[in-house]
C-alpha cells in the first residue's frame, strides 16, 4: 500500500522513515482555520482539510496520512511566529508554566474510502527561562516554523522540565495514537514497515 505523508514536516517524515515506512510526501494546499469551539477541534479540522485535499488527487491506492499541531496555553492558540521577537515573546509566556500540545490526525484508505481522525494531547512544562537563555535559543533555532516558537529536540531540550503524555506529539505525529486508528481500518504499522530500513533517531 502506497503510504502518503499530506505534510513537507521534516520531522513527520523522519518519524515515520524511522519505521522503516517508504513515504511518498505530496503536502496539501488546503486553507488551515486558528479558531474553533474548543483546541481538539481546530487541530481536527485542519488535519481533516489536509487528507481530504491529498485524498482527492489522482493516483494508486494509498494511505492519506495527515497531522496538525498547535501549542494552547490557557486555550489560547500560539502559533507560528511572524519574527524573532514575537518568538521570544512567545518563550517568555511559555517559561515556568504548563501548556498543552495538541496534534489533529485524520488518516484516509483511498482503496476502501474509509476514513478516520482523532487526537493526542500532551502536556508540556517548560523550566524558567531567563531573557539570556531565550535568546541563545531562538538565535539557535531561529523558530518561525515552529508552532509556540519551540523545538523539544536539539536546542530544546534545554527549555523543557517535565512532558505527561505522548513525546512523540510533541515533535508533530504521535505514533501510537496513529498505530490505533490504522488498526482500525485494518492497517497494521507492524506489517507496512520494511525492518531493514528502520532507523534510531
Amino acid at each position: 500500500m502506497r503510504i502518503v505523508l499530506a505534510s513537507a514536516s521534516p520531522r513527520r517524515r523522519a518519524l515515520l522513515s524511522a519505521l522503516g515506512l517508504d513515504i511518498e510526501v505530496v503536502p496539501s494546499n488546503a486553507a488551515e482555520i486558528d479558531e474553533g469551539p474548543e483546541p481538539a477541534s481546530i487541530v481536527v479540522e485542519n488535519a481533516k482539510r489536509k487528507r481530504d485535499d491529498v485524498a482527492a488527487r489522482p493516483g494508486s491506492p494509498s494511505l492519506v496520512i495527515a497531522a496538525d499541531t498547535l501549542v494552547f496555553l490557557d486555550d489560547h492558540v500560539l502559533s507560528k511566529p511572524r519574527d524573532l521577537d514575537e518568538a521570544r515573546a512567545m518563550l517568555r509566556r511559555l517559561s515556568g508554566r504548563t501548556h498543552e500540545v495538541i496534534t489533529g490526525l485524520a488518516v484516509a484508505d483511498t482503496q476502501s474510502g474509509e476514513r478516520i481522525e482523532g487526537h493526542e494531547r500532551t502536556a508540556v512544562t517548560f523550566g524558567e527561562l531567563s531573557d539570556v537563555e531565550i535568546d541563545h535559543f531562538v538565535h539557535a533555532v531561529k523558530p518561525l516554523d515552529r508552532a509556540g516558537a519551540y523545538t523539544v529536540d536539539g536546542p530544546g531540550t534545554l527549555l523543557v522540565a517535565r512532558y505527561d503524555g505522548c513525546y512523540q506529539n510533541v515533535l508533530g505525529l504521535p505514533i501510537v495514537r496513529l498505530q490505533k486508528m490504522l488498526l482500525e481500518l485494518g492497517h497494521d504499522l507492524f506489517e507496512l514497515m520494511d525492518a531493514p530500513r528502520a532507523k534510531f533517531l
